[in-house]
């Protein structure tokens, strides 16, 4: 597998603190007084209409009307409010140098993910960055994957996915690509082993381990 797809939160960066801060933001906006931290971790991952929904009971046009109160506090500072897990730098280095192809595929939007990879560093390492849109209507981990196989032109079978949820394994099965699970980002073993994730890596460590074997 010479193609690296990489999801961006929970499995390079850890975003907790941005996002729940963009999400309470946001509830506030609409009187909602938001729950402690640690239930918000439900919004890093899926697209962010889909958890309004879901975890909130907004219709669609309020989810977006949600979505755009998030961005108000998200574009100017829970962006920041972030940080690269410890070894990811020396991972992405060591993969490079194997002459793997690093992709990033985040439903992050792609102007928010460029900023990141910028701001941390980390934009040195990947050949391509395929990002949801800004309109929502590429947002679906699907649908990023996707955009992310066509920017490469990679056969699906030289590709892996690399993320810590359960929608990274799911839109990229859609894509005809496995995926491989990491356990210290936002999801758990039996959600990831319950997508039908190909593989699960505990810790960094771990992950490079793995993907050095390939």
């Amino acid at each position: 597998m010479r193609h690296l797809f990489f999801d961006l939160d929970g499995t390079l960066t850890d975003p907790g603190l941005g996002i729940t801060n963009s999400v309470s933001y946001a509830l506030r906006r609409f009187g909602i007084q938001p729950p402690p931290r640690e239930a918000l971790y439900c919004f890093i991952g899926p697209p962010l209409t889909d958890s309004f929904q879901r975890f909130f009971g907004f219709s669609p046009e309020k989810a977006l009307d949600a979505v755009a109160a998030y961005r108000e506090y998200y574009a100017e500072t829970g962006i920041f409010e972030n940080a690269v897990y410890p070894g990811i730098q020396d991972l992405l280095s060591g993969l490079r140098d194997m002459g793997k192809i690093l992709v990033l595929a985040t439903s992050k939007p792609q102007p928010y993910a460029e900023t990141i990879l910028s701001h941390y560093d980390l934009a040195r390492y990947f050949s391509f960055v395929s990002g949801a849109s800004m309109d929502e209507r590429k947002a679906t981990k699907a649908a990023v994957v996707q955009a992310a196989l066509d920017l490469t032109g990679a056969d699906p079978e030289d590709c892996l996915m690399i993320g810590d949820r359960e929608h990274d394994v799911l839109g990229a099965a859609v894509c005809g690509i496995r995926t491989l699970g990491v356990l210290y980002g936002y999801g758990t073993r039996s959600e990831l082993e319950a997508a039908g994730a190909w593989g699960i890596a505990e810790t960094v460590r771990n992950l490079e381990e793995q993907l050095h074997t390939l």
